[in-house]
């Protein structure tokens, strides 16, 4: 069964964040945590183990678009092309609820790209208890929402996830609050830039 750790949503305590931190430095850790949109489920980018079990977990399909979730540009940018025009929009639009679609780098993975157009999802979220996340390791998680076969919707709470997925991830976040949006996900490899999909990120931003 999963661990269920109660961390503050604004005031993430330091020990907590340490645990999970070192928890995912095991091969295979899959953990579920908050973001500024929904629960998702998340692992080290280098973990096949890990990911092979998220694919399992959620009955992923070979053209799945996976996301990126990094503390800040600099990090992201490792991860993605990112010209001049893509950077002014970034850095309008980050940290927030919004998810952009990019040219990957050879720093990620293969196996996680978008088969044929080798794009990569990238967030920077603006939630306390993943931005802390992100700050301590000091790397980017792989993460997808926790959407199970058979749901339309993601599950809100951390004690629904619990109670669903509790025996198939090692640890569960419970920040104490109820997450049910999605994020506003933008194609930055078109020009212009083409929206994806509407959600809580405000396209005025951009």
């Amino acid at each position: 069964m999963a661990q269920l750790l109660e961390i503050h949503p604004t005031h993430p305590q330091p020990r907590m964040i340490r645990v999970v931190a070192e928890k995912l430095q095991e091969a295979g850790t899959v953990i579920v945590y908050p973001t500024d949109t929904a629960y998702a489920l998340a692992c080290r980018i280098g973990d096949k183990t890990a990911l092979e079990r998220i694919i399992a977990l959620r009955q992923l399909p070979k053209q799945h678009q996976f996301t990126i979730a990094c503390h800040d540009l600099k990090s992201l940018g490792v991860y993605a092309r990112v010209d001049n025009a893509g950077y002014r929009l970034l850095r309008r639009a980050t940290p927030g609820p919004f998810t952009f679609v990019m040219r990957a780098t050879r720093d990620v993975p293969r196996r996680v790209l978008q088969a044929k157009r080798k794009t990569i999802g990238m967030r920077v979220p603006d939630q306390g208890v993943a931005t802390a996340l992100l700050e301590y390791l000091q790397e980017p998680l792989l993460t997808t929402t926790v959407r199970l076969p058979g749901d339309d919707e993601p599950l809100s709470s951390a004690w629904e996830i619990n109670e669903r997925i509790g025996k198939q991830v090692e640890i569960v976040i419970d920040a104490g609050i109820e997450l049910t949006g999605v994020s506003t996900v933008v194609d930055l490899t078109e020009e212009p830039p083409v929206t994806i999909r509407q959600g809580l990120g405000d396209l005025e931003t951009l």
